[in-house]
């Protein structure tokens, strides 16, 4: 089997920070330094932006997909920092700072899908005038029904797929690179795993973005007053920094860097990459503070504040993901049967009446809820016809 060249040197610097009673100060040792002071500021700005909302827990189904958001820099920032400070195991520390890019943007579908859902109870059936419309670039060609019972099942899979496939990539990828057998540094070189991975991990994080864009696009006039495009554009705009800045490090790698005794050409531009991330955490804290303000939720004066370690375990218990993944694929399961009656528990929510399903009825097939995690006092409606589909 055809392995990788090493990306690391032999050698390893036996200098410590501390060197004769003074600081030992070097290039790597600055930027040490430089990525620590910006994520310990980054940590700051987030967990007071996390308290503010665990302090006024006041509309749990909302904050607690905002508290997950919010998490999103300082994630980025100590899994950056850590990777900058242990190098040589930079690739299997990349691996687990982006599985926390698709918690986030399945976080973000689920609070625009709570957003809607709310005004729904002001305003009956937010999808009533929604016409059928082209899909966004490049499927303009195609068209698509809002109103059908199973858009909102599409939208939720195209987002939550992203966070079975980007574990799954993870993992695999951290087996590849203990094997020898990944090779990020020969960029698209078919005999190496890193090409396959990419590839796959392109069309997942393609076709969840393009379900966030198709909902954000739809519903952007029931969103006023949300910053639905601010709040989006905290997330997107990570993403994009990191993958950018990620690949013109690579791109210059070997031309314009290049390695030295104790650190290669691929230590050094990682180690850039790592630096750039830190310092760009904190303005993205700050960005997603502003863009998630806690004062729309805060109570009234006298008021209680709510105590922090329910918000915080909500925050990081994660089965309302896997409710809706598990719901919105045995929705499709028993749609392409058209056989057995599909029963809820009673505890399921639903959205029916926010996204106009109320009225759809079989009388053989019932039809799973597609709500969020905390509506449970609507009524469950049927699947429609096959004829209706």
């Amino acid at each position: 089997m055809k392995t990788c060249p090493s990306d690391n040197t032999a050698d390893v610097d036996q200098s410590s920070f501390w060197s004769s009673g003074s600081l030992h100060w070097d290039s790597h040792r600055i930027g040490w330094a430089i990525a620590g002071a910006c994520t310990v500021a980054t940590l700051v700005i987030s967990v007071l932006s996390v308290l503010s909302h665990c302090r006024s827990y006041t509309n749990p189904k909302h904050q607690r997909q905002i508290i997950r958001i919010l998490y999103m820099p300082p994630v980025y920032a100590v899994i950056s920092f850590l990777s900058y400070r242990f190098f040589r195991d930079y690739t299997y520390y990349s691996f687990v700072e982006v599985v926390y890019e698709a918690v986030t943007l399945s976080a973000f579908l689920l609070l625009l899908i709570e957003f809607v859902a709310d005004k729904s109870s002001v305003q009956n059936n937010v999808m009533v005038g929604k016409e059928k419309k082209n899909l966004l670039f490049p499927f303009c060609f195609w068209r698509y029904r809002p109103t059908k019972p199973y858009f909102m099942h599409t939208i939720k899979w195209s987002v939550l797929q992203y966070v079975i496939v980007r574990p799954a990539i993870s993992v695999i990828g951290m087996i590849c690179q203990a094997k020898g057998v990944l090779c990020e540094s020969e960029g698209f070189n078919s005999h190496f795993a890193n090409v396959y991975l990419e590839v796959v991990d392109l069309a997942s994080i393609s076709v969840a973005l393009y379900g966030l864009l198709l909902f954000y696009a739809l519903t952007k006039d029931d969103l006023v007053g949300k910053k639905p495009l601010a709040k989006f554009l905290c997330i997107k705009l990570i993403v994009m920094f990191t993958w950018y800045q990620s690949f013109v490090f690579s791109a210059l790698q070997n031309r314009v860097i290049h390695g030295t005794n104790f650190w290669t050409s691929t230590n050094i531009a990682n180690g850039l990459n790592a630096l750039a991330i830190c310092i760009e955490m904190i303005f993205f804290a700050l960005f997603m503070w502003w863009a998630y303000p806690s004062r729309e939720y805060k109570q009234s004066l006298g008021t209680r504040a709510t105590s922090i370690w329910q918000p915080l375990w909500d925050s990081v218990n994660y089965s309302d993901f896997a409710r809706e993944i598990i719901f919105s694929l045995m929705y499709f399961i028993h749609l392409t049967k058209h056989t057995a009656s599909y029963s809820i528990p009673a505890k399921r929510p639903s959205f029916n009446s926010a996204f106009l399903l109320d009225g759809h009825k079989s009388p053989s097939i019932e039809r799973p809820s597609i709500s969020g995690p905390a509506l449970e006092d609507r009524s469950l409606a049927n699947l429609p016809d096959a004829d209706h589909v």
